[in-house]
């Protein structure tokens, strides 16, 4: 049985899946936490993957692995290969006056059409100029830029400091793929070039940059910074969480996926770049050769747990107490921006509840109206992927609220394009694996994705439209 890994980085913790090449089936796993916070030591994940990895029965008899990671993570890196500060991630905002300073400075329209980004504080070259403008002296010591997933696989290969690592500091081993490379704000998704102009903008001075692999390439051979004994291990590119996943999903152009978690995303594996002005469509690219325009919302789950705890019932309950109410609630609305919102950008707004009568107000049409709201921010979320040309064929949803039988059926009702719900997964992890096998045999894998409910089409428009009337507008 010839065995590949994926690794999934994420920002709460490491996760380790090795699969059997033949049938993709997975044969063991392992995990290890990161720590909380939003700006975090790069060695901390590199000690979790560690220690994941041993969960899940080392690298000794694995053929490939490949790392997928949280995306944009700032990993600065001095001429000696060491870490000169903690990581800014995708979630430290302190570098929203930056995103702002490179707007002005090059305009909207002319950034998302280098970059295919308008740049937000999420992004690596806001965090670059935070950096320049905030801790000068660390700026000018930059020698080298990386995100998690680059830094990760180069120390896999058996790079960093000298005291750390068997091979040293080789910066221009440093390796990446165009995946993560597109959430930087300085690399070019149609180009497929480094925007460098962008780069000095933002950090002062030119950098190393990882080399950019295309899909199925290889980032080297030998996991010797984890084990000498696993020298001829293939290293694959590694990818950006959402590239990541949309692989384990075995997405394909036609395909948008909803994730619903903590926050939401809506992505969709596309042929041609997207270039949304309004930044609400973040253009990536994804990890098969194709684009991945993506859109996040800050509201999703969480949605749902606040209405859990107002009615006193569990998400298994309050499902059962939605699908007990008509569609549309009985003209209940909820907007669900109880954190602001990203898409539309209204960072300020607060959660609103409106269409209440005596009539109207009943336990059942509340939990209908949280879950409908919660689709409905997200449908908003797939119209602007829309306008950037995709038809989406098929929606696959995923994220544990996803398993819940009353979002499933209500989001036929709120969507009208089929619904399929893939069985619980760590998807980035399996994509990994899917890039390791890539590179291990120059051909994708076709590995089946079990799906465990398809609920039938039942499109009603009452719902999106009752929505629009009271929703807000950037």
């Amino acid at each position: 049985m010839t065995l590949v890994a994926g690794i999934d980085s994420s920002t709460q913790s490491c996760k380790v899946v090795v699969r059997d090449l033949d049938s993709g089936s997975v044969v063991r796993t392992g995990r290890a936490s990161h720590p909380d916070g939003t700006s975090v030591p790069p060695d901390a994940w590199w000690t979790a993957l560690r220690s994941a990895l041993d969960e899940a029965g080392g690298l000794s008899d694995v053929a490939a692995v490949s790392v997928g990671g949280q995306q944009h993570g700032m990993v600065a890196l001095d001429a000696d290969g060491r870490v000169i500060r903690d990581a800014l991630l995708w979630n430290d905002t302190r570098s929203a006056d930056a995103a702002t300073a490179l707007i002005e400075e090059f305009g909207a329209d002319a950034l998302a059409e280098r970059t295919g980004l308008v740049p937000v504080a999420s992004f690596t070259s806001t965090k670059l100029r935070w950096l320049r403008d905030n801790e000068p002296d660390n700026a000018e010591r930059v020698a080298a830029v990386a995100l998690p997933h680059d830094w990760l696989t180069w120390r896999l290969r058996g790079y960093g400091p000298a005291d750390e690592s068997p091979l040293g500091p080789v910066l221009d081993e440093l390796a990446t793929d165009r995946s993560d490379a597109s959430g930087t704000g300085y690399w070019s998704p149609a180009s497929g070039e480094y925007d460098r102009e962008l780069l000095v903008a933002a950090l002062g001075h030119d950098a190393v940059l990882p080399r950019v692999l295309g899909p199925g390439d290889s980032a080297g051979t030998g996991a010797v910074g984890y084990d000498a004994g696993a020298s001829a291990v293939v290293i694959g590119p590694g990818a950006g969480d959402n590239a990541g996943a949309a692989l384990g999903l075995g997405a394909a152009a036609g395909d948008a996926v909803v994730s619903i978690g903590t926050s939401g995303t809506v992505f969709a594996v596309t042929e041609t770049p997207a270039r949304d002005v309004s930044g609400a469509v973040a253009g990536f690219a994804d990890a098969s050769g194709a684009f991945l325009p993506l859109v996040a919302t800050l509201n999703a789950a969480r949605v749902l747990d606040a209405f859990t705890r107002v009615l006193g019932v569990t998400h298994d309950e309050l499902g059962a107490l939605a699908l007990d109410a008509e569609p549309g609630a009985g003209g209940v609305v909820l907007v669900p921006y109880f954190e602001g919102e990203r898409t539309p950008n209204l960072p300020d707004a607060t959660a609103s509840l409106s269409g209440l009568t005596l009539a109207s107000t009943t336990r059942e049409n509340l939990a209908r109206a949280a879950i409908e709201g919660m689709l409905c921010a997200l449908a908003d979320g797939l119209d602007a992927v829309r306008a950037q040309g995709l038809e989406p064929q098929r929606l696959l949803f995923v994220g544990g609220a996803a398993q819940n039988p009353a979002v499933q059926a209500i989001a036929a009702q709120v969507f009208d394009v089929p619904v399929e719900i893939p069985e619980p997964s760590e998807y980035v992890a399996l994509g990994a694996a899917a890039q390791a096998a890539w590179a291990l045999t120059g051909s994708r894998p076709e590995w089946p994705v079990e799906t465990v409910a398809t609920p039938a089409p039942d499109h009603r428009p009452v719902i999106r439209e009752q929505y629009r009337a009271v929703a807000p507008r950037a």
